[in-house]
């Protein structure tokens, strides 16, 4: 359905009154969205059309144009609907059109809107609509509404006294106070504003222990629940555990649609006060409940996906150890270690099994076998799974290499979703003939080399750094982890000669297609030149090269600006920036020093600005580089490995796992991971956890509690920095039980600390 051009005029003109930007601004961008274009590349090569919008900016205005363009559409089927019935006024159609909000054109429409045989449907059958209409008009300020009704008796008609007519008339009123907009719209806000989220355990499960109690008996205001307590009390709804419902402020609700429907002196007031009463309790109290829990659950997954979104960008932009030859071990502690060894570019030199925990002198063995694949391979750097049996594994194997005078470096590698991998359609392509834990060993491997590159293969939701993933709407977090993971993987630069199909789908303008057809070329025609090379791929054409290109690479390429973000289309420019300065163009992409000496001003044109061409010697400055942080492995304490081994006040080196609205979880290298409450984040007021730590930084962290029974660990890096303290003033000291994902907090720990623990 396509749009008027005052419907597109009205969208550019709401965008740009939300987002405080510049006409020109808003139609360039929004022009692009609709040719194509990604969002990596307006961001990245269109800076001048957009006043060098960031993706952030671009990915909103994406969000806000769909909004409102189904907002358009909608609006066309409304009014057409409106129009056949012949209740179309000029007054409803300004309504119509000028409404922004999905919400209110539904309210505007609820009165049209074909629906089921109701009472107040009966009612006008019965012929008691007038009747209605009297009582509405509240003139009359003599008689008795009985009085009143009796012209309105028909036996015929069903309506045998005055007491059948005036109920019926009371209906037909009681309906168009519930659809109507006005009053929809106040009631909403009054419940919003003044309403609150209210659990109770359900009858089978009082006196039960589970991990919903705090919510057994507990209120929130609506508009202050947080994501994670929203969603944790529609999981124990769920799970037959809790009973939900919106507690409205009826008094003030009942209060303000008396005034706004009940005026004079009339004959009818006493009644029309009860048709209120009866209009917000059976109809619009539960339809704005029910829109009003909708609503709580979208803002509530909005954070969730927020929370997950963020983790994954810092998991997937992770530092690389980079073109190493590795060995990648996935332990196991009964079926045995399995061995995969591969180069600089990941692919597989050889696996095997050694079984150095099982004991009857097999041990010995597996050192002898570690040693000789090690060298045979000639690995130098060793990526360990944490999953069972790794803290030992990764011992096992720093005595071995230790034992032989070897320095290679041993890392622990984050499991989460390699099992996923292993079994899926990309590892099965990529290794046919191997079993699942072998090609779990070579991810592991690989993911000390790029995580990007190997994460990508994984469904994001498996990797395990989300909240209630799977409880938030599931379209739209593929979207949002679709859209961080393209994000990603633009931002870094993908190498056209070595990368997976499925690192390659995620470029700007490929997907899985293109993707695999890059990949058939490469493996029957040997390695692109050169980036023009793609044109030979079948089925790629200009728009995708112009999309596309500038994110791939090609080391040592026929073109050295092959290796760089700078895109081709602007390839005759660096070249003449080269014959201004009498050199070449492969000595000036060598030399950041002569990128250095460019005049930016010669080279402005209205084509190409100051943006594009600094951002062009940037990339002549460093072609190549990584943008990624420098490596660096964590250290865990060799006498810690098991829950057991952990002391209150110790001080760990750990690594951040997962970070959401509470606090952070930290794997300090004992196969559980501890929290880190967002109060002892830092020696400040956090607000938001994700502006202290990160997925995958290295953290210190002191030891507040252990539980082993509970298999809880509390942790603070605050304490760790400052030796101590209570919580930093003006910080929340209230510990909050949470439930689902994480199996709550370990209060003990955290009273410990020094919080007040409140159930609520």
């Amino acid at each position: 359905m396509s749009l008027t051009d005052s419907q597109n005029s009205r969208i550019l003109g709401w965008i740009a009154e939300e987002s405080g930007l510049k006409p020109l601004q808003i139609q360039n961008t929004v022009a692009l969205l609709r040719e194509g274009a990604t969002v990596p590349f307006i961001a990245r090569y269109r800076k001048e059309r957009t006043g060098e919008l960031d993706e952030v900016a671009i990915r909103l205005m994406e969000e806000r144009l769909f909004y409102y363009t189904e907002l358009e559409e909608r609006k066309l089927t409304v009014l057409t609907s409106i129009e056949e019935q012949g209740k179309l006024t000029p007054e409803l159609r300004a309504r119509v059109e000028t409404t922004r909000l999905k919400t209110e054109l539904e309210d505007l429409y609820l009165p049209f809107k074909p629906k089921r045989r109701t009472k107040a449907t009966v009612a006008r059958e019965r012929g008691l609509e007038p009747l209605a209409d009297l009582m509405v008009a509240q003139e009359l300020t003599d008689g008795t509404p009985e009085g009143a009704a009796l012209p309105f008796v028909d036996s015929e008609r069903e309506v045998p006294d005055a007491a059948a007519a005036l109920a019926g008339a009371g209906h037909i009123l009681a309906e168009r106070i519930a659809e109507d907009a006005d009053l929809r719209a106040f009631v909403r806000r009054l419940t919003g504003e003044r309403g609150e989220m209210a659990s109770r355990v359900s009858a089978d499960k009082k006196g039960a222990v589970t991990k919903f109690e705090m919510y057994y008996d507990y209120r929130e205001p609506l508009r202050d629940i947080p994501s994670h307590r929203m969603l944790a009390m529609r999981r124990g709804e769920k799970e037959e555990v809790l009973f939900l419902a919106v507690v409205a402020p009826v008094e003030e609700i009942l209060a303000g649609l008396k005034a706004k429907f009940v005026s004079g002196r009339s004959i009818f007031g006493q009644f029309l006060e009860g048709v209120v009463h009866d209009a917000y309790k059976r109809l619009m109290a539960p339809s704005i409940e029910v829109e009003l829990r909708l609503e709580a659950k979208h803002k509530a997954d909005d954070g969730a996906i927020k929370v997950f979104a963020d983790n994954l960008r810092n998991l997937l932009l992770a530092p690389p150890a980079g073109g190493k030859r590795v060995l990648g071990i996935d332990p196991g502690l009964r079926t045995g270690c399995k061995l995969a060894a591969v180069d600089e570019t990941g692919r597989l030199q050889g696996h095997g099994l050694i079984y150095p925990h099982t004991g009857g002198g097999k041990a010995e063995a597996a050192r002898k076998e570690l040693l000789r694949f090690a060298q045979a391979h000639d690995c130098t750097m060793v990526a360990v799974g944490n999953g069972t049996g790794g803290r030992e594994t990764e011992q096992f194997v720093r005595e071995v290499l230790s034992a032989a005078g070897l320095e290679t470096p041993v890392v622990m590698v984050s499991e989460a979703g390699a099992s996923v991998y292993s079994a899926s359609e990309i590892a099965r392509e990529e290794f046919p003939d191997l079993d699942l834990t072998v090609r779990g060993a070579i991810s592991i491997a690989r993911r000390l080399q790029d995580p990007l590159a190997e994460l990508v293969k994984i469904d994001p939701k498996s990797i395990g750094v989300g909240q209630y993933q799977h409880d938030v709407n599931q379209s739209q977090l593929k979207k949002s982890l679709d859209g961080v993971v393209e994000s990603c993987v633009n931002f870094v630069g993908v190498d056209l000669n070595t990368a997976s199909w499925a690192l390659l789908s995620y470029v700007s303008g490929l997907g899985p297609a293109l993707a695999r057809a890059i990949v058939r070329h490469r493996d029957e025609n040997g390695p692109f030149p050169a980036r023009a090379a793609l044109m030979a791929v079948p089925r790629f054409g200009s728009k995708a090269f112009e999309q596309s290109a500038g994110f791939l690479r090609i080391r040592d390429g026929v073109n050295p600006l092959d290796n760089t973000a700078v895109h081709p289309e602007r390839y005759p420019l660096v070249e003449a920036m080269a014959a201004d300065l009498s050199v070449s163009l492969r000595e000036l992409a060598a030399d950041a020093a002569l990128a250095g000496c460019i005049d930016l001003s010669r080279y402005v044109t209205d084509a190409v600005g100051l943006p594009t061409l600094r951002d062009i010697i940037e990339e002549l400055q460093k072609p190549g580089r990584d943008p990624r942080r420098q490596f660096e492995a964590a250290a865990f304490r060799d006498d810690v490995r098991e829950l057991s081994d952990l002391r209150e006040g110790m001080v760990l080196q750990g690594v951040v796992t997962n970070v959401t609205a509470f606090g952070a979880f930290v794997d300090v290298g004992v196969h559980q991971d501890g929290l880190v409450h967002v109060s002892h984040l830092a020696d400040r007021f956090v607000k938001d956890p994700h502006e202290a730590v990160s997925t995958g930084q290295l953290v210190k962290v002191k030891v507040l509690a252990v539980d082993p029974e509970r298999k809880r660990i509390s942790l603070s890096i605050r304490e760790a920095a400052a030796g101590g303290g209570r919580p930093p003033k003006g910080q929340r000291r209230d510990a909050e039980a949470q439930v689902g994902a994480t199996g709550g907090l370990d209060l003990k720990g955290l009273e410990k600390a020094g919080f007040r623990v409140r159930k609520k």
